[in-house]
């Protein structure tokens, strides 16, 4: 299938209806409004096509890049096109959805370091986003998330609207390590609610404090399945 035989086919999947609900989420035209059914379906006959992938990115349509992300090659996803990709993000739902194929590439770790500090607010929350991600990780030590919590702690009632959901979800996240689970929950409690503007949707920010517990326990359970 090519660039253009897909192009046309995303636009015959758009709806008016999809085309406003990701405006209210920040999506910019251009803008089809395929559904994520329908993304994911294509996902699943592409499977991975990573010449097609770059060409989706290169057309700026808000669908073609979502979908582009899904097919990407993780393993062939570089520092530079990660680069390139993040600083042509202008919300927060694509920058998540490169933060995904970053996630799976071998530069996760130094791309999350460097994503986290920057002055962007989608680049940051893709940067805290890709954290979260990391922590399923299990090369990478207990040490290494428990050094951010601090950094939490300190900044995210003065970060940017989306990285500051972004670092309560990291939040979260790295309290559903074991080992980290009391000191995350500890960190949650000091600071409290975290006021997120989720604009014309229906979205809420979920309180670390109530929702992190759970989810540790969840996360425990998986794995002694697992182990079974």
């Amino acid at each position: 299938m090519t660039c253009q035989e897909l192009m046309k086919q995303l636009e015959a999947m758009g709806t008016a209806q999809n085309r406003k609900v990701y405006a209210r989420h920040g999506a910019k035209p251009p803008l089809f409004g395929v559904s994520y059914a329908n993304l994911y379906r294509l996902q699943k006959q592409i499977k991975r096509d990573h010449s097609l992938a770059q060409e989706l990115w290169n057309t700026g349509n808000s669908d073609a890049r979502a979908l582009a992300t899904m097919i990407a090659d993780p393993t062939q996803f570089d520092q530079k096109l990660a680069t390139a990709w993040i600083n042509g993000c202008d919300n927060y739902g694509l920058a998540d959805h490169v933060a995904s194929v970053a996630a799976q590439s071998k530069h996760a770790q130094k791309l999350a370091e460097k994503w986290r500090t920057a002055s962007s607010d989608w680049i940051s929350q893709a940067g805290w986003g890709l954290t979260a991600r990391l922590v399923k990780d299990p090369a990478i030590p207990d040490d290494y998330f428990a050094k951010l919590l601090p950094a939490i702690e300190a900044k995210i009632h003065s970060a940017k609207n989306r990285t500051r959901y972004a670092m309560n979800t990291a939040l979260i996240a790295i309290g559903c390590r074991p080992g980290l689970t009391d000191i995350a929950l500890s960190a949650a409690r000091r600071i409290g609610k975290v006021e997120v503007d989720h604009g014309e949707t229906g979205c809420k920010t979920p309180d670390a404090v109530t929702y992190l517990p759970k989810a540790a326990a969840y996360h425990a359970k998986r794995a002694a399945r697992a182990k079974k």
